[in-house]
């Protein structure tokens, strides 16, 4: 019988990123790999250029993700002759540590909701764009969206995004998505306050969230729909990565 050969879990594990937001991929990616033991504790990570070249990314969306990392608590980075990125696995805040001691049946939980949320919020966003809405519910959604990105605190910035996702969800006029989205919300909320504040990704949702309002607005439904949908899709890859 002819031997297997040896393969570099690295190649294996790490790919191009794809798609628009390439900052949350890179965290999901990297986050994954340290979780899985692929780059174990105490191992030093390959240099920025090695691992910009083998994600596709430019090495300024890399030095994001790696700084999203230390945030984190899953690296350290020290400096001089003999430093780099040392893989150091110690999440830093109460409620990150509460979140590695998470049951695996919560965990099984979370991830449902983010699977939920993919088809709930999507939905909701291309009925708010098909509504016939009247101007008062139009100033609500701009206000809200205002509130949203004027938020300067976490905890401010967290409640006014909520209050967004509500708001376009109680535009479609459906009570059972309005529940469906609140219960999603909720699960949101639990899972965001166990991972650090970045402001790459408040950056990307704040862009996210204009181009939402001017898809609803101008009643583009399946514009709104996509748009949510990346949404979604780049806070639940932070959260595979960093809650893991």
């Amino acid at each position: 019988m002819t031997a297997a050969p040896a393969h570099d879990l690295t190649e294996a594990v790490l790919r191009p990123v794809r798609g628009h937001h390439a900052f949350e991929a890179c965290v999901e990616q990297l986050a994954t790999t340290i979780r899985l033991g692929v780059y174990p504790l105490g191992s030093t990570l390959p240099s920025e250029r090695e691992l910009a070249a083998r994600l596709k990314v430019s090495r300024a969306t890399l030095r994001e993700a790696i700084a999203a990392l230390r945030q984190a608590g899953l690296v350290q980075t020290r400096r001089g002759r003999g430093g780099g990125t040392v893989v150091t696995l110690k999440p830093r805040t109460p409620s990150a540590r509460a979140a590695a001691r998470t049951s695996a049946e919560r965990r099984r939980d979370w991830l449902d909701a983010l699977d939920f949320r993919r088809i709930v919020e999507p939905g909701a966003a291309h009925l708010a764009a098909r509504a016939q809405l009247s101007e008062a519910a139009r100033a609500q959604l701009e206000e809200a969206h205002r509130a949203v990105a004027s938020a300067r605190k976490p905890a401010q910035h967290r409640q006014a995004d909520s209050r967004f996702h509500l708001t376009l969800a109680a535009l479609t006029g459906s009570a059972r998505l309005i529940e469906a989205v609140t219960s999603v919300q909720a699960t949101l909320h639990e899972m965001l306050l166990a991972i650090p504040v970045l402001e790459a990704n408040i950056a990307h949702s704040d862009r996210q969230h204009a181009a939402l309002v001017r898809a609803v607005l101008a009643g583009r439904a399946d514009r709104a729909r996509t748009v949510m949908e990346e949404h979604c899709d780049d806070t639940a890859a932070l959260l595979r990565g960093l809650v893991g």
